[in-house]
């Protein structure tokens, strides 16, 4: 598969305006543990729902940047809007996928804060307006489910090492620790017993402040859907999807590799770095090939999702061979 310099397929000047990895043109929690992080593979449509399967609501913000881009930096198609906001793992509502929509559409989003603390010199709890005023800007990135379907997303957001620039980690500070909205009368899948609510997940500072990663406030141009983890979500694109912690209330900075949900749910299939990789298999399944969300036939997994180039320094000193630390920073 051959790369497309963004620079070659989006106008220079957005490209050049937006930093290196702002895709122009070019450019989850079950009710049995023996679910997947992202749920049962079995379940994938090869079509993206139509209208009659979930509301295709389209809630707009005036300092959002409008949809420019129509494919990734390797030439694939966005998915379309419809199975995006149709085809949603948020265990926090309901495990059936096709169902979150209609579950979630009455979240209440606005106000929100998000509470950044811990071990930073600045201390602050960002509500939306905070949040939006960060520059936002597109960024197209493929989504890889530990389940091996997958999508293509163009999300609106703004980097997350620049919220925690804004705090000032502390220089024991090792990782970032992102908890979800816990409110099991608005979210009913929290009344389960089977996980330790509220979704945790983490990273390691480092990760955080790689470019790549991203706090997304939209998708398509438009605010984020509450089955789309409104108003703000994570994105960390060569990730597994469950590492992309959604409806994120508080961000902590610590010392201590911080224990997401999967990890305490299963920890012989999640642990915490789960990148994607193709060469190491989940237990349970393959992760060589995926699905793309409404096409057919499969396509082969890159390792870290096709963003090698961009964050394999992070791990470098990782023995590469399975059965080794390789596979620990993937399970």
């Amino acid at each position: 598969m051959v790369k497309i310099n963004p620079s070659e397929i989006t106008p220079e000047h957005v490209y050049m305006s937006r930093r290196r990895f702002i895709k122009g043109v070019g450019a989850l929690v079950a009710g049995s543990v023996l679910l997947g992080a992202c749920g049962s593979e079995e379940t994938v449509p090869t079509a993206p729902p139509t209208a009659e399967t979930g509301p295709i609501l389209t809630p707009t913000s005036s300092v959002l940047p409008p949809l420019i881009g129509s494919a990734d930096e390797l030439a694939a198609a966005l998915t379309p809007y419809n199975a995006v906001v149709n085809y949603n793992n948020f265990y926090e509502f309901t495990t059936n996928k096709e169902a979150v929509a209609k579950q979630a559409q009455d979240l209440t989003t606005s106000p929100w804060a998000v509470t950044v603390g811990g071990l930073v010199n600045k201390p602050k709890t960002f509500d939306l307006d905070d949040l939006l005023a960060f520059t936002q800007e597109e960024r197209i990135y493929r989504l890889r489910c530990v389940e091996a379907w997958s999508m293509v997303i163009p999300w609106v957001g703004f980097p997350l090492a620049k919220l925690l620039d804004a705090v000032e980690p502390k220089s024991n500070a090792q990782y970032v620790r992102f908890e979800t909205l816990y409110d099991p009368e608005q979210m009913p899948g929290q009344k389960s017993s089977a996980y330790e609510w509220p979704y945790v997940e983490g990273l390691r500072l480092d990760e955080a402040m790689n470019d790549l990663a991203i706090l997304a406030t939209g998708l398509y141009g438009k605010s984020l859907l509450p089955q789309s983890g409104a108003p703000v979500r994570l994105v960390v694109p060569w990730k597994y999807g469950f590492k992309s912690i959604k409806s994120i209330v508080k961000i902590d900075l610590v010392e201590e590799m911080p224990v997401s949900l999967w990890m305490a749910a299963s920890p012989r299939e999640y642990g915490f770095y789960a990148n994607v990789n193709p060469d190491v298999p989940h237990p349970r399944w393959s992760q060589a090939t995926e699905r793309r969300i409404g096409e057919t036939g499969r396509i082969e997994t890159l390792l870290f999702n096709g963003y090698e180039e961009e964050v394999a320094h992070l791990y470098e000193g990782w023995e590469l061979e399975e059965g080794t630390e390789f596979r620990k920073w993937f399970y």
